[in-house]
């Protein structure tokens, strides 16, 4: 080949190169932000979010959907040796040792934080901010279910006029799935709730992988009654107009859960990183609390009369962090047993 057509090839195959190197230049520069399936869906709060970050500050989001809770968790942790992410958003008290001693998180004390009740202030180091919580319930379809048949107790879930009207969520792969296994354990102890989940295997329509899939297949008419929370009519007043959907107050109390975002030790750009943490504790929690289905955590927040269809228990149950953190993977291993024989 001729010195001048080497030139020219050479010229040729830069050219073809400069737009991916520009690309991944531009991916770099990006705030990566890992998020569960339903917030960073289409009709999660992620987009938007996303949208009015980007016009506020000029910052450009690439929001990664990263599965369910669990799912989002176990990537981060597989990722450790190359982490991609610079936020996550999702990661809920109940499963929070995990990643605490993955040691992969970077503490940030907000200035936000003093506009958030101490009581949701579920983690002492700030690695983990709540931006969002609620109380696990039942939903129930009430043109699928006479009134007299809702029931009134977790307990209740286990006479046989329930067979195949239950979807439930596997705790290991759903932070939802694991409020329930936790709320369980918080109803019958530890000597009683593996009996529960016996029954129950028996008795549920099905198990799935997380919450997406269980509220579609109820929504879709496969069953009357579902894992949520209480907060969950909400969505159906404000987008559907309709209060066929409503929430099973259990006389035991309900399991709680708040959701915490949190900064990755290992992030370059941890300046921009902080600036959508912030945001989405002020200028985020309205879109939040109403897309999500879930009590905003900032006291400032004005809250739509539809929150006024979102029952609150009596008796609020939660679990000490000491407790879960040194169980959890046991009643994980026990569940798995007694639900695969």
């Amino acid at each position: 080949m001729k010195k001048h057509q080497f030139v020219c090839v050479l010229v040729a195959i830069l050219s073809l190169l400069t737009p991916i190197a520009a690309q991944g230049v531009q991916e770099q520069q990006e705030l990566v932000v890992y998020a569960y399936d339903s917030f960073s869906g289409d009709w999660g709060p992620g987009p938007v979010l996303v949208d009015m970050f980007e016009q506020e500050t000029g910052i450009k989001v690439n929001l990664v959907s990263s599965g369910d809770g669990m799912e989002m968790m176990n990537k981060l942790i597989s990722e450790a040796n190359n982490p991609w992410a610079d936020v996550v958003v999702g990661i809920s008290d109940d499963m929070a040792s995990k990643i605490y001693e993955a040691g992969l998180l970077e503490p940030y004390k907000s200035e936000v934080l003093a506009d958030i009740p101490e009581f949701l202030h579920f983690d002492p180091t700030y690695q983990l901010i709540p931006f969002d919580y609620g109380n696990f319930a039942f939903v129930v379809d009430t043109e699928a279910m006479d009134s007299d048949m809702v029931p009134t107790t977790l307990a209740s879930l286990t006479d046989p006029i329930y067979k195949d009207k239950v979807i439930l969520i596997d705790p290991r792969t759903s932070s939802v799935g694991l409020g329930l296994l936790l709320w369980t354990i918080e109803v019958f102890g530890e000597e009683g709730y593996l009996t529960w989940w016996e029954t129950m295997k028996e008795q549920a329509l099905t198990i799935t992988d997380g919450w997406s899939s269980a509220y579609g297949l109820f929504t879709e008419g496969e069953a009357p009654l579902v894992l949520s929370y209480t907060t969950s009519p909400v969505y159906h007043v404000t987008y559907e107009d309709t209060t066929r959907y409503q929430v099973a107050i259990f006389e035991e109390g309900h399991s709680t859960t708040i959701e915490g975002v949190g900064l990755l030790a290992s992030s370059k750009k941890k300046d921009e990183a902080r600036q959508f943490i912030d945001f989405i504790l002020t200028k985020g929690q309205l879109t939040i609390a109403m897309a999500n289905s879930m009590y905003p955590v900032n006291s400032k927040t004005e809250l739509p009369d539809a929150f006024d269809y979102a029952p609150k228990p009596e008796k609020n149950l939660s679990m000490d962090s000491k407790t879960l953190a040194k169980n959890l993977d046991r009643w994980l291993t026990e569940w798995t047993q007694v639900m695969s024989k």
